[in-house]
């Protein structure tokens, strides 16, 4: 099997679909080692193994709005699209979404996946309570009571467990707009920041670096939020856009400051259409908020190096939480996104030294993309870092959920290296 963008092979040994969570409690506590496999829009080799790969597309998809209508119980294999369709058709909604729709909700949160809007937090935010299969089979469920466990196990790796489940907080359905402005200055950007990404519920702005301007800033608003023909110098585009400037816009939600529902909205990309672009490489750097004009500023300095490996990259902002390895661990972020060409040996050379550029400010990459293992200090990054660490170590001493990325991150755990 291969992940989604073709970039690697999985290296595992067997693959199994189970039917049930007891079939899968079953495989796990027989297994050496074994890791569950989602939509595979995962660029690294976080969710590899060289054991049992288990699918969990054969489960029982369930979703389910709790008889109050503020919470959903989900299967951890169904994809937001799935979950955000069946949501709207009750009158609900979730507070925010990834560009991609496709992606499965255990394998969103556990990595730590999010949208954009400086106070909205990661998908993980949303989650209320989380169903896992520990190492022995045995069947465990947390929910916000439950402290330092849950918030561990949430954005967890897949180290702690395998997840079958999550409730999820939602909000009654809403409606917003999107507007896509073009060609706004560096200048009048990097000196307004916050107010440039404080400008609609959600923000994205495309960018090569290179050149005196960014070349598209997505505004997704509230129906309540006023309309933003102009913005900085920016001007409303005329006719749909791609992030990528040589695509179609035919697979994009709708644009040009159209109301429609949340769900058509939130995301960049349709879910009843491919995705982007499939053979493509993605990194990402999240770090604070108040170093983001800074940060971005030293990354244009790059831009001779980058452009040619970017098809474009994309800087959103996000919410704290307080999930011990979410990216996002308390402080509201800005997170610059890379969408590279398919030149894996390219984008790795240039890798530690886009890393180096940002370890001043923080960055901690994200956990489901190409990033350097080696060349960050985890505990200086994420202050629970040990913690979960021990953690992982007491839940999975045999490492049956690790895999040599994970090893390289957390340290092999002191029973299996004997």
């Amino acid at each position: 099997m291969k992940n989604w963008a073709g970039n690697l092979e999985y290296a595992s040994a067997e693959v199994r679909r189970p039917a049930s969570v007891e079939e899968l409690a079953g495989i796990v506590a027989g297994a050496g080692r074994v890791k569950a496999l989602g939509s595979r829009h995962s660029f690294n080799r976080v969710g590899d193994t060289d054991g049992v790969h288990v699918l969990l597309d054969a489960l029982p998809q369930r979703i389910e709005l709790s008889p109050d209508r503020t919470t959903v119980r989900v299967s951890g294999g169904v994809s937001y699209g799935e979950l955000c369709r069946a949501l709207e058709q009750s009158g609900a909604a979730i507070h925010n979404l990834a560009s991609l729709p496709h992606i499965s909700v255990a394998g969103a949160v556990q990595t730590g996946t999010h949208g954009s809007g400086v106070n909205n937090q990661s998908l993980a935010g949303a989650v209320q309570s989380i169903d896992l299969v520990r190492p022995s089979g045995e069947q465990v469920s947390l929910t916000r009571a439950d402290g330092d466990e849950f918030l561990a196990s949430v954005v967890g790796l897949g180290a702690l467990g395998i997840v079958t489940g999550l409730e999820l907080a939602v909000q009654p359905s809403f409606r917003m707009r999107q507007r896509v402005l073009e060609n706004l200055p560096w200048d009048q950007a990097l000196g307004s920041f916050r107010e440039v990404v404080s400008s609609a519920y959600s923000v994205s702005l495309f960018t090569d670096y290179a050149g005196d301007s960014i070349s598209q800033v997505w505004l997704k608003a509230l129906d309540s939020e006023p309309p933003l023909d102009g913005l900085f110098g920016a001007t409303a585009a005329v006719r749909p856009r791609h992030p990528l400037p040589d695509m179609s816009a035919e697979n994009c939600t709708v644009q040009l400051d159209e109301p429609g529902r949340w769900l058509d909205r939130l995301p960049h990309f349709r879910h009843e259409f491919t995705p982007s672009k499939g053979e493509e490489l993605q990194s990402e750097f999240i770090l604070p908020l108040e170093h983001a004009p800074a940060a971005i500023e030293a990354v244009r300095g790059l831009a001779d190096k980058l452009a040619p490996l970017l098809f474009v990259s994309e800087i959103r902002t996000g919410a704290a939480d307080g999930f011990w390895l979410s990216p996002f661990y308390r402080q509201q972020s800005v997170a610059l996104h890379f969408t590279w060409r398919p030149l894996q040996p390219d984008v790795e050379a240039v890798l530690p030294e886009l890393e180096d550029l940002l370890r001043p400010f923080g960055a901690r990459p994200h956990w489901g993309k190409l990033f350097s293992p080696a060349g960050h200090d985890w505990e200086a990054l994420y202050p629970r870092f040990a913690d979960f660490r021990s953690l992982a170590s007491a839940h999975d001493p045999d490492g049956k959920f690790r895999n040599g990325l994970l090893d390289s991150i957390l340290g092999v755990p002191a029973a299996s290296a004997r």
